[in-house]
This record gives structure tokens, C-alpha cells and sequence, in this order.
């Protein structure tokens, strides 16, 4: 039933912008194609696979607060979204991913070498799509993004199967790898369509609580979803030695019962029965319940500002997106 519920939200989101997304759609194609016969089957390969294209319609969506032009609002709109593919075919690589959206990584299906090219070639492509906006604020905001990106990229790497971790150390990554994307799809959308500065301001913010809450979501989602709903295995992040925050719960502020199963396998087994243990402790700790109120507070966040915004089908729709992250299960 939840995952009905959330569905039906995002078509009902989705259905009032239909044909601009499907024009988002169109030039994201259009702008990876290429004569180069294997780097225009790679680069397709993810964009095939689909997605829920959050960051065009978070772009979209904060343009309907100014002067909406989807000729100006594609050009940041489709550059977001291959920045993110970009990341995903470039995180494949680093965790060793096998599916992705159900389907297999492009590192899966050729190898690590095409897959890193792959990606760089989608960046390359968002970023000259990108520098056709006339506004040097929009390239400002974006190439200080992919820069604090590739930062939290670093972190994450350097943090791998790192147990004693902070949560505050956590928050920072997820905001540099999620939220500030997210936060950067609204802020570009408002700046292309010459929204108020002050909205402006509101609807980064906003975009910045959505993406937190995303990732926070995300991460609980990783332990209670199915392999099948997920698009890949449960628990990868644990499994790949990415802490996240019900892991980190799990070992801080639970009792040895709960702490020592996930530091065995942390700390080096990683045979199939300490992998085991280790979810299952995760599971039992309150680290899920501890992430989704965190996960709550961001939103709620999120909700206030929505209060402050003009109220409009836009501020409406965004309300709906904000209660499909709230309520996800995929």
C-alpha cells in the first residue's frame, strides 16, 4: 500500500509538467548522443534504466515561481540530472556494484575503464550544456557543487568500514554527495527564471532539507527494502563498507549484544555469517527508527519554509514531493 501511495503522488506531481518533462527527456538524450559507437551505447545505458528525474522536476518547479521558459530552465535542468548520472556510473565503479536500477552497472556490462570514461563524458556533456546559460551565477553554483560533490566522494572513500565516525561527520558528507544537488536543482531554476532573490534563497534551503531527508531516508530504506524494490541488494552500503547513520546508531548508542555483531564485521569478517549478524544487529538497534526522526526534522524544516513561499500550484506540488519523501519506499 505505501509504495502505492507514493507512486500515486509522483504521478500526480509528475502529470501537471508531462510534456516538459518529456522535452527534459528528449535533450538528455540528444545531448549524449555521440558517433563514438561504444561510448554512445555506455552513455545511454543508465539513461535507458530510467529514474525518477527529481532534480529536472526540482528545477522545473522552482521556475513556476518566476518567469517559467523551458528553453532556459532545460539548460539547467538536463545538465543536473547528467551530473548525477555522471556520479552514479563513477560510485559503480568505487563500490563494485553489480545492478543499478535493476539492470546491470555500465561497469558490469563493459568494465571500470569504460564505465570512468563513460561518466566523464556525461559530465563533460552537462557542464558545456550548462555554459550555455547566460548567467555567470548559474556556472558559479554549479561548478561549486561538483566540486564539494567530488569532496564528499573523497570522504566517503576515506570513511569506508571507519566505525568510529561522527554523526556530524555523516551529515556533512550526505549534504556534499545529495543535498547540495538537490539544493542546486531549485537554485538554478529560480535564478534562469529571475525569481525574487529571497525566494531564491528559501527554495535552495528547501532543496537542501528535501535532499537531506532524502539521503536519510534512503540509507533506512537500504536496510528494510528488498533487493527487487531497491534495484540492488539490501544492505549495500554495509556490505561495501559505506557508514551510514543506522549504522553508526548501531555502534555508538546501542548495547554490546547490538555493537559487537556490527564491529566484527567492520572491523574485518566479512565472511557471509558476519555480514549476517551485522544486518540483523543494524535492524534490532533503533538506528532506523533514530534516522527517520532525523529524517522527520529536516522535513518538518522543509514544510515551514513551504509556509513562506507564495502559495501557488508550484508551492502545492512541492508540498506533494516533500510528502513523497516522507512516506517512500523505494
Amino acid at each position: 500500500m505505501s509504495a502505492m501511495v507514493n507512486s500515486m503522488r509522483l504521478d500526480d506531481i509528475y502529470r501537471s509538467l508531462e510534456a516538459d518533462i518529456r522535452e527534459v527527456e528528449r535533450e538528455l538524450t540528444r545531448v549524449i548522443q555521440t558517433d563514438h559507437p561504444l561510448l554512445n551505447e555506455s552513455a545511454n545505458h543508465l539513461l535507458v534504466a530510467g529514474g525518477k528525474r527529481m532534480r529536472p522536476v526540482f528545477s522545473l518547479l522552482a521556475g513556476k515561481f518566476g518567469r517559467y521558459d523551458l528553453a532556459n530552465l532545460k539548460k539547467v535542468a538536463v545538465p543536473l540530472e547528467l551530473i548525477h548520472m555522471a556520479t552514479l556510473v563513477h560510485d559503480d565503479v568505487i563500490d563494485n556494484a553489480e545492478t543499478r536500477r535493476g539492470q546491470p552497472t555500465v561497469k558490469t556490462k563493459w568494465d571500470n575503464r569504460i564505465a570512468m570514461y563513460t561518466g566523464d563524458y556525461i559530465l563533460g556533456q552537462a557542464l558545456s550544456l550548462a555554459g550555455e546559460v547566460e548567467d555567470p551565477r548559474v556556472h558559479q553554483v554549479v561548478s561549486k557543487a561538483v566540486t564539494e560533490m567530488c569532496l564528499g566522494e573523497i570522504e566517503q572513500i576515506r570513511d569506508f568500514y571507519r566505525w568510529e565516525q561522527t554523526t556530524s561527520r555523516y551529515l556533512r558528507r550526505i549534504k556534499r554527495k545529495t543535498a547540495l544537488l538537490i539544493a542546486v536543482s531549485f537554485h538554478t531554476g529560480a535564478l534562469v527564471s529571475e525569481v525574487p532573490a529571497d525566494l531564491t534563497r528559501r527554495l535552495h534551503l528547501f532543496g537542501y532539507y528535501m535532499g537531506m531527508a532524502f539521503q536519510l531516508t534512503d540509507d533506512v530504506l537500504d536496510f528494510t527494502g528488498d533487493d527487487q524494490s531497491l534495484g540492488k541488494p539490501a544492505a549495500s552500503d554495509l556490505r561495501q563498507g559505506n557508514i551510514t547513520l543506522p549504522v553508526i546508531y548501531a555502534i555508538h548508542c546501542a548495547d554490546g549484544r547490538i555493537r559487537n555483531p556490527v564491529l566484527r564485521y567492520v572491523q574485518g569478517d566479512h565472511s557471509l555469517s558476519a555480514i549476517d549478524g551485522a544486518i540483523e544487529a543494524v535492524r534490532n538497534s533503533g538506528g532506523i527508527s533514530y534516522t527517520n526522526q532525523l529524517a522527520q526534522r529536516y522535513l518538518a524544516k522543509g514544510f515551514a519554509l513551504l509556509e513562506k513561499m507564495p502559495a501557488c500550484h508550484a508551492r502545492d506540488l512541492l508540498e506533494q514531493l516533500a510528502r513523497f519523501i516522507e512516506q517512500r519506499s523505494y
